[in-house]
């Protein structure tokens, strides 16, 4: 708990600060007459479009569970969903939300090796949609973005993903190839825990064996008779990410600013590619500069800095709010349902309840 809270407030201070920077350079008298005419229900259009991301977010992951079999409600799902937003917050390169959700699928009845199907599933469905946009986000742009500074940013982010996606492929072609490499690191790890834990270290590699042929067959299951749920999956992502970058319209339109929509979703493309290199806990401080530098091609100085405080408190904040509420209902009822299984075991010992039963039988 106590590497968490660090990340937690290493992430909210670098974003206080980052914001605090942009907005005091960009702060001016047209910027007061901005907020004076704000349109608040242009902001809180805002708010409930990143709201309804959440349910398309759960829709979405419904679909790929269906497609390998398995049915868990939209609102449980939405409830993962929303409390994974806040580990992602707090972790760099969004990473720990990933892997919460994997946990709670498996909580819920899904196998460790194919939840983590489901959840790979959905981040190649984003990856497949973004970089297919890339060409025609940076055709739009032009020449708006000359600069070495964004060229290093998108070298850096695509030869991670590109990198991360070689190793992906070569685990579905070779699943033995990947269950040897990791039974060789384990091999070498193993003496360091001492003979007493070989036999629970052979039973967590079976157990990490399972799960990998769990992956493998949900994969395949994906390409073959579940090709239904991930052309589902195919359409929530594209609702998804259109419905995510109209949020940034609306902030402007609550500013009385008349943006281009193939600009404004142009430059949030670029922004997702940078926002991949994991530099920071939720990408606290990277997110807020790259959106400054980006968003100075379609939006006014003088708004500059409370545009990118709107976005980031609702892309960000938010998540971190309705994330932390939703993470602790989540850990209450786990305690509840600890609680209510433990109360339900039978007291004394079940052979001499059992016996005492035989003998009032037997006096009456």
């Amino acid at each position: 708990m106590n590497k968490y809270q660090k990340w937690l407030i290493t992430a909210l201070i670098i974003s206080a600060v980052s914001i605090v920077l942009v907005t005091g350079l960009t702060f001016d008298s047209d910027t007061l007459e901005a907020l004076r005419n704000i349109k608040l229900e242009y902001i809180l259009a805002a708010a409930l479009s990143h709201i309804f991301l959440y349910f398309i977010w759960s829709f979405r992951t419904r679909a790929l569970c269906k497609a390998l079999g398995y049915r868990v409600s939209v609102m449980k799902l939405t409830e993962i969903v929303i409390s994974s937003t806040f580990v992602s917050g707090i972790t760099p390169s969004c990473a720990g939300g990933d892997l919460l959700r994997m946990h709670l699928l498996n909580k819920n009845g899904i196998p460790l090796g194919r939840a983590t199907a489901i959840v790979v599933g959905e981040r190649l469905l984003d990856a497949l949609f973004i970089f297919s946009s890339l060409p025609f986000a940076l055709y739009i742009l032009g020449d708006m973005l000359l600069n070495y500074k964004f060229d290093a940013a998108f070298l850096i982010a695509n030869s991670l993903v590109f990198t991360i996606l070689m190793f992906f492929i070569y685990g579905i072609w070779k699943p033995e190839k990947v269950k040897h490499i990791i039974h060789r690191i384990a091999g070498k790890l193993a003496p360091f825990f001492g003979k007493r834990t070989d036999n629970a270290f052979s039973h967590f590699m079976d157990q990490i064996d399972g799960e990998i042929d769990h992956f493998h067959d949900s994969v395949r299951i994906f390409f073959s008779e579940g090709r239904k749920g991930v052309l589902w999956g195919m359409v929530y992502t594209l609702l998804f990410w259109i419905v995510d970058f109209s949020l940034l319209v609306f902030i402007l339109m609550g500013l009385s600013q008349k943006p281009s929509l193939l600009i404004v979703f142009a430059a949030q493309v670029l922004l997702t590619v940078i926002l991949l290199v994991p530099a920071t806990p939720g990408a606290s401080g990277v997110a807020e500069l790259g959106a400054a530098s980006i968003f100075l091609i379609f939006v006014s100085s003088p708004v500059l800095g409370i545009t990118v405080l709107a976005w980031r408190a609702l892309t960000y904040h938010m998540n971190m709010l309705l994330g932390g509420i939703m993470s602790l209902k989540i850990l209450r009822d786990m305690d509840l349902i600890k609680k209510l299984t433990e109360n339900s075991k039978p007291i004394g010992d079940p052979k001499k309840l059992t016996g005492d039963s035989a003998e009032l039988k037997k006096d009456t």
